[in-house]
């Protein structure tokens, strides 16, 4: 029984001696690899630090690149996105109307209930009123291919037309050449991340950084100079100004009279006299000066009249 335990016993020393030189065995290359580094590897932060910037701009581009994208007029759904050149027209209208009408209220009113019907809206509304007259200008901003409808309907019974002019701008140009642009800019900036994946130290990150910022900085100026011209020539302004005469008053009665026009004739007049006096009061350095000079200059002359005269004497005599 002795016999057969020892055996066990050296039996499970020689296994466990065995065991040990095979984990030794397995270690040794793993400690060599970890201790081997490769010539040229750069450090692990700079690869970090340049790995995470270059994800950062890539993200934040992605993003003002949709955003600007997202901003763009349902009419103009092509803007910064390459295949060639847009040449649709962009035209921008801006129309000025004067009107005067003898019922304020009914017109008000019926004014902008219409304007729902055109698919316009009011951008900017100023109305006053006086014991003359009750006025209200109104700025209109109308879908272009409704314009033309919303000009007519804005005259109407008993309504004097004082003023009615259009004026047009074609910046189908300057859309085109800003779009190319942009896409010229979207190229180098795509270049200047590829450069960033590529840089050896934080100086170059830094430095490729930076451009990047300034032409993505460049992109969005652009792109809201697009979206801005795009949204001016899908939208037409309508400057509109409509007033009323009160308490029985006419233009006629309202127009300055004879006796009011040579009252303010007196008025300018004195204005310019004042102003005069005060500008002249204003130099009085000037002035002094001016008035010294001339009297030095006049006894200089009487002075050299005098020696000449005297001079003339001794001679003779």
């Amino acid at each position: 029984m002795k016999l057969k335990i020892f055996y066990a016993a050296c039996i499970a020393v020689i296994a466990l001696s065995c065991g040990n030189d095979k984990m030794q065995g397995l270690r040794t290359p793993s400690n060599d690899i970890t201790l081997a580094k490769p010539e040229g590897t750069k450090p692990a932060g700079l690869v970090n630090e340049r790995n995470k910037l270059s994800k950062n701009l890539s993200d934040e581009n992605e993003i003002a690149t949709a955003d600007t994208t997202t901003m763009e007029d349902d009419t103009d759904k092509n803007v910064l996105q390459s295949g060639g050149p847009d040449w649709d027209k962009k035209i921008i209208k801006t129309a000025n109307v004067t009107l005067e009408l003898k019922d304020y209220n009914r017109y008000n009113n019926n004014i902008h209930a219409k304007l729902k019907g055109f698919g316009a809206y009011i951008a900017q509304e100023q109305q006053s009123e006086n014991d003359e007259q009750i006025s209200n200008n109104i700025s209109i901003k109308v879908p272009v291919d409704k314009f033309d409808d919303l000009m007519n309907a804005l005259p109407g019974d008993d309504i004097k037309v004082l003023e009615k002019n259009v004026s047009t701008e074609d910046v189908t140009g300057e859309v085109v050449d800003t779009k190319a642009r942009i896409e010229a800019k979207q190229q180098a900036r795509a270049k200047y991340l590829e450069l960033l994946k590529q840089a050896k130290n934080m100086n170059d990150i830094l430095q490729v950084q930076g451009e990047i910022n300034s032409i993505q900085e460049e992109i969005e100026s652009a792109t809201g100079r697009v979206n801005y011209l795009v949204h001016a020539s899908a939208y037409s302004t309508i400057n509109l100004k409509y007033y009323q005469y009160l308490n029985g008053l006419t233009s006629k009665d309202v127009e300055p009279n004879f006796y009011s026009r040579l009252n303010e004739a007196f008025k300018t007049g004195a204005s310019v006299i004042i102003n005069l006096v005060l500008f002249v009061i204003s130099i009085w350095p000037l002035a002094i000066a001016a008035i010294v000079l001339i009297i030095y200059f006049k006894r200089s002359k009487l002075l050299t009249k005098v020696q000449n005269a005297q001079v003339s004497d001794t001679t003779k005599v």
